[in-house]
């Protein structure tokens, strides 16, 4: 029975139907699943790519959300909100990279990417949260429709960083 199912997994393996197809849109809840390949046809990069970028300078964005409080705490009980830790020196936009974003959010965003780019819209960028994360892939998508097209998507995100990550704050004005 084993056996069979090894060789039924690995026949879907070989056909490409564990590939997931890029959407016609952004991707909703949840955010955490198996992700497409490429963002608009680009492929991701890979670690080794995000650190050698990294070591160049060039600007991290990190669209993971804050961590919301628990629902159901008793009434009285103190909750902090966690630290964030993220690739050294990324810029984190929390929330960049929902399914859609509020007019306040977007016009936030995309200050923050004019600054982060100096103006420049083809300069490069790299856009993470976690591992099989559609967050990411939104808020690259979303760069690359608002005509930055040296935006990049790094898949693996904070979990496939070589290096210990990093505390941050977020970016100025976030929400």
């Amino acid at each position: 029975m084993a056996a069979r199912a090894l060789v039924l997994g690995l026949a879907l393996l070989v056909s490409g139907a564990g590939v997931v197809a890029e959407p016609g849109g952004f991707r909703g809840p949840p955010y955490r699943d198996a992700v497409p390949e490429t963002v608009l046809g680009a492929r991701g990069i890979t670690t080794a790519e995000a650190v050698a970028l990294h070591a160049q300078g060039v600007p991290f964005i990190d669209v993971l959300p804050h961590t919301a409080r628990p629902e159901g705490l008793p009434e009285g009980t103190i909750w902090r909100t966690p630290l964030h830790l993220t690739i050294p020196d990324a810029h984190w936009l929390p929330g960049a990279g929902y399914e859609a974003l509020a007019p306040e959010t977007e016009a936030w965003v995309r200050a923050a990417l004019d600054r982060l780019t100096g103006g420049d819209p083809d300069a490069t960028v790299v856009f993470f949260c976690k591992r099989d994360c559609w967050m990411s892939w939104n808020a690259t998508r979303r760069a690359q429709l608002w005509g930055y097209s040296g935006a990049l998507w790094f898949p693996d995100g904070q979990d496939g960083w070589p290096e210990p990550l990093a505390e941050v704050t977020p970016e100025p004005g976030a929400s």
